[in-house]
């Protein structure tokens, strides 16, 4: 049998090739379906930020120096980083940019300049003078006490009975294991003298306590009282920084009439605006043992404040030379000197912020220094002769420069060294 070929028994097709073809699959609705249409490539992705403006590679290449630098406009770097994951030669580029940059520079701190509040309280004060201002002897009691209070309020309440270790000088190294409240106590019943010397309410002590003048005595029976008193270090903060504003209050209403009130110690006594000085070291000096003990980074004073307590330490040298003296602790011979007349000298330069040179009578305190007597030049970092005389560094072991008789200088840095007390 011969004739046309049908598909499917539809009929003719135009490919008469004579060959039977296999019917096509049909879909759902049953209509036959064609062979399969070519598929589009995938677009691509769409821009995690639609809204940037275009750039061409070239402006983007030349963006990346900026951006490593983090000088780029907001656009900008959103543009470069979109860049960088499409492109492998800039993502390099980038990389070797950024630590390029990080040898420009340390990384900075979190925490805060610690001279900040005094440029800050400098600056404003320039322009408007306080109508009541803190005399500039007890300016540097209000910066270390300020510097202090910060420190605890950084630390926390969980740090107040961290173990400090205090150290001085008696004729040889003296330390006493202590709690961080322990410490702000014994600054708080010192800071009490003044507070008596300016007739002002004691808030140093527990009620009926009486506390000799001694301040290590006095440190003591505090000591002693409060192991049975169950104040908490928010507490002692509070006691402490209380009465170092009210100090501050008093003599900043009582005008330069109060630099001259006598402050007793009980072994000596100091005019107020030495004692401020003396207060204001001794801040400083706590402050880094709590900051040493929970490994705090804890900076010197600012140089002007320094330089006051230097020249406090300077000026009772003489004074401590002649007790050396007296006890038969001296190397050096005495030489008798008239009050008011010159006498041997020594030349105590002290480098660094807040240095300066002093001249030092040797065989009186009331003897006249005179660089034409001088028998002895020392010379000593300014951060240094303070640890010195806070009995944190030995005679012995102070890098010191020196020319002249050995003999004196030994005994002024010893004297230097028993300026330390607890």
């Amino acid at each position: 049998m011969s004739g046309p070929a049908y598909r499917n028994g539809d009929g003719p097709q135009d490919q008469s090739d004579g060959l039977p073809r296999v019917p096509n699959q049909r879909d759902q609705s049953g209509t036959p379906r064609g062979f399969p249409a070519p598929v589009d490539p995938p677009a691509p992705p769409p821009s995690p930020h639609p809204g940037l403006p275009p750039y061409d590679h070239g402006t983007l290449k030349s963006l990346l120096g900026a951006w490593a630098l983090a000088v780029c406009s907001r656009d900008e770097s959103l543009a470069v980083e979109d860049h960088l994951t499409d492109c492998a030669a800039c993502a390099d580029e980038a990389l070797r940019l950024r630590d390029a940059v990080r040898l420009l520079h340390h990384d900075d701190s979190l925490d805060l300049d610690p001279l900040l509040r005094a440029r800050v309280l400098e600056g404003c004060l320039g322009r408007r003078p306080a109508r009541i201002p803190v005399p500039e002897w007890a300016g540097p009691y209000d910066a270390e006490a300020a510097r202090l209070d910060a420190l605890l309020r950084d630390l926390g309440d969980n740090y107040w009975q961290e173990p400090v270790e205090l150290r001085w000088y008696d004729g040889a190294p003296v330390t006493r294991k202590v709690t961080v409240g322990q410490v702000i106590a014994h600054l708080a019943t010192v800071d009490g003298l003044l507070a008596a010397a300016l007739d002002l309410p004691g808030t140093d002590r527990p009620a009926g306590l009486d506390l000799p003048l001694d301040p290590a005595g006095r440190t003591d029976a505090l000591w002693t009282a409060q192991r049975t008193a169950a104040e908490k270090g928010a507490e002692l903060r509070d006691t402490w920084r209380g009465q170092s504003h009210t100090l501050l209050r008093t003599v900043s209403f009582a005008g330069g009439g109060a630099a001259g009130i006598g402050v007793d110690y009980g072994s000596f006594t100091l005019p107020l605006k030495d004692a401020f000085v003396d207060r204001a070291f001794e801040c400083w000096i706590h402050a880094g043992d709590i900051a040493e003990a929970v490994a705090y980074p804890y900076d010197p004073p600012a140089p002007r404040n320094l330089n006051r307590m230097i020249d406090l330490a300077a000026r009772m040298l003489p004074t401590a030379l002649a007790v050396r003296r007296r006890d038969g602790l001296a190397d050096s011979a005495a030489r008798l000197a008239d009050a008011g007349t010159p006498g041997r000298s020594l030349l105590l330069d002290i480098e660094g912020a807040g240095g300066g040179r002093w001249c030092l009578p040797l065989d009186s305190p009331g003897a006249v220094a005179s660089q034409d007597h001088t028998v002895a030049q020392v010379a000593l970092d300014g951060v240094e002769f303070c640890q010195l005389a806070a009995g944190h560094l030995e005679p012995e072991r102070i890098a010191v420069g020196q020319s002249g008789d050995r003999a004196v200088i030994r005994d002024v840095l010893y004297a230097a060294a028993s300026l330390s007390r607890l």
